[in-house]
């Protein structure tokens, strides 16, 4: 169940908030240039790239590096595919975790490796691999640490990451707001170096500013019925969050909250593209977690009873209204089946800032879920 009461108690959920989440999200738009003044510290404005790399290789644990894959993969478009190196091993642990170049890398490649531990020994031996087949490598990860000695020996980039004293209490949730930004900043203002992407330092501003602005509008003190993200936090308590997406950057902005929704807060999430998802989740809607499903006697006594999980959509979108779109289509397939549904777009803005508010409301969200739910 949602306590609902403890979101509009700005105090009681800074109480319950021992992850620091609510404070990573609120802070993320200073997370974002602390990260990119590292970067430019590293040297990343000095860099004199011969060319674009032939495919981007990405290679951290959990889903923060899953995530910033998912992300820099779309912004950066066909041109130089961009590739997550999935780990092996017997447990999420750092000793545990393996990762292996593919065969055909070699030095028309970029290897980024991107991880809020940096204690992992494969990345170090990783980084080796890289440096011996050739392979260019740059790496953001707290300062200090094992990989940073080891992409100095590789004649690599390392960048810190920007990290907050919060940071070092408890293990950093990968989905955790302060982590997403703190990893992928970096990677932004490199990848725009070597002409990748578009990230040069004043859209990482803009995107930082924009970031404040959903703060302000999402933070602990907006009440709820004014706050989108508690808003979206309340209609999800009982709600099984079928994530609707569209529009490119949409796509990884809605499996980030899928993901973040169950790290966080525990909770299952479905996530699809429009308009293929009104096909792969139409006998969803029509099944017994439509809101009008109830086979049992409608006049028994509910009291004691948890309430019953319904089907709510998200729709997540990019694009204005006026273009070609399939959300009518997706309004009226949920309501034809009496499922109701919550919309996202952003305001005006270039696609990283649109990414990010979406990415900002949505984390909000997923925290507010986290810190107000209880058995």
């Amino acid at each position: 169940m949602l306590d609902e009461t403890l979101l509009d108690t700005p105090e009681d959920l800074a109480g319950a908030d021992r992850r620091g989440l609510l404070r990573g999200a609120a802070e993320a738009g200073a997370r974002v240039r602390t990260a990119a003044r590292h970067a430019i510290e590293a040297g990343v404005q000095e860099l004199k790239p011969d060319g674009r790399p032939r495919a981007v290789l990405i290679a951290g644990p959990g889903v923060a590096a899953t995530h910033a894959a998912d992300l820099l993969g779309t912004l950066a478009g066909p041109g130089s595919p961009v590739t997550r190196l999935a780990p092996t091993g017997v447990a999420p642990a750092a000793g545990a975790l393996r990762w292996e170049l593919p065969g055909w890398a070699g030095s028309v490649d970029l290897l980024l490796i991107a991880t809020p531990d940096g204690t992992e020994p494969s990345l170090s031996l990783l980084t080796d691999q890289a440096y011996r087949r050739g392979c260019s490598v740059a790496a953001v990860a707290p300062a200090g640490t094992p990989l940073a000695e080891a992409v100095a020996g590789a004649h690599g980039l390392f960048m810190p990451m920007a990290t907050a004293p919060y940071d070092h209490g408890e293990p950093l949730a990968g989905s955790s707001p302060g982590v997403l930004w703190a990893l992928l900043t970096p990677l932004l203002a490199l990848l725009d170096r070597v002409g990748l992407l578009t990230a040069p330092p004043d859209a990482l501003e803009k995107v930082a500013d924009r970031l404040d602005h959903i703060a302000e509008r999402c933070g602990p003190a907006i009440v709820t019925y004014s706050n989108p993200a508690k808003t979206l936090a309340a209609e999800l308590a009982d709600a099984l969050p079928v994530v609707w997406t569209e529009g490119d950057s949409a796509g990884p902005a809605g499996r980030r909250f899928a993901a973040a929704l169950a790290e966080l807060a525990g909770r299952p999430a479905l996530v699809a593209e429009l308009p293929e998802a009104l096909a792969a989740h139409a006998a969803l809607l029509a099944g017994r977690l439509a809101a009008s499903a109830d086979p049992d006697d409608f006049f028994r006594d509910r009291v004691d009873e948890p309430p019953a999980l319904h089907a709510r959509v998200v729709l997540l979108r990019d694009r204005p209204i006026g273009g070609l779109t399939a959300a009518p289509a997706a309004r009226d397939l949920a309501l034809s089946h009496d499922t109701p549904i919550s919309e996202l777009e952003p305001e005006a803005g270039d696609e990283l800032e649109t990414l990010a508010e979406l990415i900002a409301v949505t984390d909000f969200a997923a925290v507010y879920l986290a810190l107000a739910s209880r058995a």
